[in-house]
């Protein structure tokens, strides 16, 4: 009966994310992307970690009654102390603005913010395997919020791989 269960919450949970992605996919590629990519790399990448400024929000999975007792901590608190470095990543590389440092800052937030939130994912379905219902009110940080924060990975990634070091356009040669 508990395997019956979790495949009622899990079905429903995997479809989420993978609509999540898609539904983010659709409105980064057809209007963030082609709004940044004549932009320089601190122009473009600024939005997208004013975004991640609000990865606090992954504390809720170590708040009792938001999430249920039962949410295995091996998947809550590396979920949530991740999202917090990110967020102090985020912020650091905001405050390297367009200066000497600001490239190597948004490379680290970068990299460890999607590293963190692929993790979680991963924890979540194989490291730990939790039941998608013992998320709770979080529910929704998984399958709505993480799919939008990856798209912001995703593009900051292209920004940082296609601009250079003096900051030029990321317009494709016509």
């Amino acid at each position: 009966m508990q395997n019956a269960n979790n495949l009622a919450t899990a079905l429903p949970f995997v479809a989420s994310v993978v609509l999540g992605l898609l539904a983010w996919g659709a409105v980064f590629i057809h209007d963030v992307w082609p709004r940044v990519r004549e932009q320089s790399l601190s122009a473009a990448a600024r939005p997208f970690l004013y975004v991640h400024l609000f990865r606090y929000v992954g504390l809720a999975f170590i708040v009792p009654g938001v999430v249920a007792p039962g949410l295995p901590s091996a998947f809550a608190q590396p979920a949530a102390y991740g999202d917090l470095v990110a967020m102090a990543l985020a912020w650091i590389a905001l405050l390297a603005g367009s200066g000497r440092y600001a490239r190597l800052a948004i490379w680290i937030f970068n990299v460890w913010g999607c590293a963190d939130l692929l993790f979680a994912y991963y924890q979540g379905a194989v490291g730990v395997g939790i039941d998608t219902a013992s998320l709770g009110a979080a529910w929704f940080i998984p399958t709505v919020a993480v799919p939008f924060l990856l798209w912001t990975h995703v593009l900051m990634f292209v920004v940082l791989l296609r601009t250079s070091r003096s900051g030029q356009s990321l317009a494709l040669p016509a």
